[in-house]
């Protein structure tokens, strides 16, 4: 390989030796070094939350306390909410947009790299203060992770305040990440690219770029109260001063609601991208799809009461919540249309990219349609805080936000590295996945409907059968995200050479560059036809 290749590809100044690959990492301002840490980072973080879940699934493999106390029961499921939500779910979407945009939109790299690299390193620094917090007198936070007041603010542990230090780095990185993306898209991409010509994926990333800047405040203003109510004498949740435990959860659920579409409209964008790939059509009602995806931003700051029908709120605020709610079915049944059309009658494969979007289709759908059932304010009563909502948002999360990113990786990793991945491999990942996916988490919807409650460490003899089904399922589910991890290191090094188009049918700028590409994606703005 020539000189002038090694720099195309690897930029200036790459010293050799471990100080070089070190200083490499660390001070890197290029995007794709930077969507690699995210990546990595986001991988690691899943196995450690992972691992917390494992935990949960085996004390509740059969009835009766079994392996840990209860309070370190509650101190896992707080752990995994939180660490799956903002440590793995949200940096890999992060990590997808500092790829891909750039490359999408024609953009040399990211138009604020010293802050992208900022907005990166905040976080290791954060997710290693929040998981610090399991070796603290009193243990990690142990009060869910919605963490309700006054369960946080009157009776946490004293870790708590970490667990607070830790959300307000996580919400600065959110905001620099998105600040970034926003100036990035509206002033870098190519002159000939106009906005309804952006690509899906970069109009699902602008829009959820600008929920995180509305809701991030929002979530730092929660914490701090909660950080003033413990230490500073004041009472915004307390009741005893005169404060409103109930003003916390209006709080909370400002931000999580638009947070929850945070986690999925990036995952909108991915599927968006490989379906027409894989169908060899155009995406159906493309402008529609952009319409949709604003409708479900706006909607999602007036849903948010919909998780507090049974606190209390007035019968007009519980219809007004729950028509709202129903509402969104609408936009995201645009999407869910559009998806199927495209593939009809086209001319499909099914490699493993198509497969999870496939599956993201029909289970997301699923999730969808408990989220319905959960809108409705009278059944509300009866499915609140039991297994049922968690089946609910693990359909979401799992099925929806979680094979949408193994949708991106499998589908853009020969991009990337300029290595085919190991289709076998991949399709062992998937079948074993889905089947284990489902194994786990549709039998807690019988769960909620029988009324076992959610975070409980034992239970009663009736819910013991679902529970063992669910547990052989987790454990199935965490070992088979090995295949997907060695599948990834294998194929790095091993992998049959990559083209530039990759796959047959593939669209985009990103597809009109080398495999792995140029260090500078585009030297000259491409021209967008």
């Amino acid at each position: 390989m020539t000189e002038a290749v090694v720099h195309a590809h690897h930029g200036p100044d790459r010293r050799p030796g471990i100080i070089g690959w070190i200083a490499r990492w660390l001070f890197t301002t290029n995007h794709k070094d930077i969507g690699t840490l995210y990546l990595v980072m986001s991988c690691f973080m899943f196995f450690v939350a992972g691992a917390m879940a494992m935990v949960i699934r085996a004390e509740l493999w059969i009835p009766g306390l079994q392996i840990v106390n209860p309070h370190f029961f509650n101190q896992m499921t707080t752990l995994h909410g939180l660490i799956m939500v903002f440590g793995v779910i949200m940096p890999a979407t992060v990590g997808f947009a500092n790829w891909m945009v750039p490359m999408m939109i024609g953009a040399p790299d990211m138009a604020l790299p010293r802050l992208n690299n900022l907005s990166f390193w905040i976080l290791p620094f954060a997710f290693t203060l929040l998981t610090s917090t399991l070796f603290m007198k009193g243990g990690a936070p142990d009060f869910g992770w919605t963490f309700y007041a006054p369960l946080s603010s009157t009776y946490g542990p004293p870790s708590t305040d970490f667990f607070i230090f830790s959300v307000h780095m996580m919400g600065m990185s959110s905001i620099l990440g998105s600040l970034n993306i926003i100036v990035t898209i509206l002033n870098l991409r190519a002159p000939s690219m106009k906005m309804m010509k952006m690509p899906i994926f970069v109009w699902t990333w602008l829009i959820t770029a600008f929920l995180l800047l509305a809701v991030m405040p929002i979530l730092a203003g929660a914490v701090t109260m909660l950080l003033t109510d413990r230490h500073f004498g004041t009472s915004f949740f307390n009741a005893a001063g005169g404060g409103d435990p109930l003003l916390f959860q209006h709080i909370f659920w400002f931000f999580g609601h638009p947070e929850v579409y945070i986690l999925i409209l990036p995952a909108f964008g991915i599927v968006s991208e490989v379906v027409p790939t894989f169908s060899r059509k155009p995406l159906f009602g493309r402008n529609m799809m952009i319409y949709a995806t604003i409708c479900i931003a706006v909607l999602s700051f007036l849903v948010w009461a919909h998780h507090m029908f049974t606190t209390g709120i007035t019968l007009s605020a519980e219809l007004f919540f729950m028509y709202v709610t129903m509402l969104v079915a609408v936009p995201t049944g645009v999407k869910v249309f559009n998806w199927v059309s495209t593939m009809y009658k086209g001319s499909l494969t099914f490699e493993t990219p198509m497969l999870f979007a496939l599956a993201f289709i029909v289970l997301f759908t699923i999730g969808g349609f408990s989220g319905l059932m959960l809108a409705i304010a009278p059944a509300d009563f009866q499915y609140q805080d039991t297994y049922f909502v968690v089946a609910h948002f693990h359909y979401v999360l799992v099925s929806g936000s979680l094979f949408a990113l193994f949708t991106g990786v499998y589908y853009w990793y020969p991009k990337w590295t300029g290595r085919m991945y190991n289709e076998a491999l991949g399709k062992w990942h998937f079948w074993l996945s889905l089947i284990s996916m489902n194994v786990t988490f549709f039998p807690m919807h019988f769960l909620g409907l029988a009324g076992m409650p959610r975070r409980i460490p034992d239970y009663a003899l009736q819910f013991a059968d679902f529970n063992w089904i669910a547990s052989l399922g987790a454990f199935v589910f965490g070992i088979t995200q090995l295949i997907f991890v060695f599948n990834l290191i294998y194929s790095r090094y091993k992998g049959k050479q990559a083209t530039m188009e990759v796959w047959e049918g593939s669209h985009g700028l990103e597809w009109t560059l080398p495999s792995p590409p140029p260090y500078h994606s585009f030297e000259t703005p491409p021209e967008v036809k």
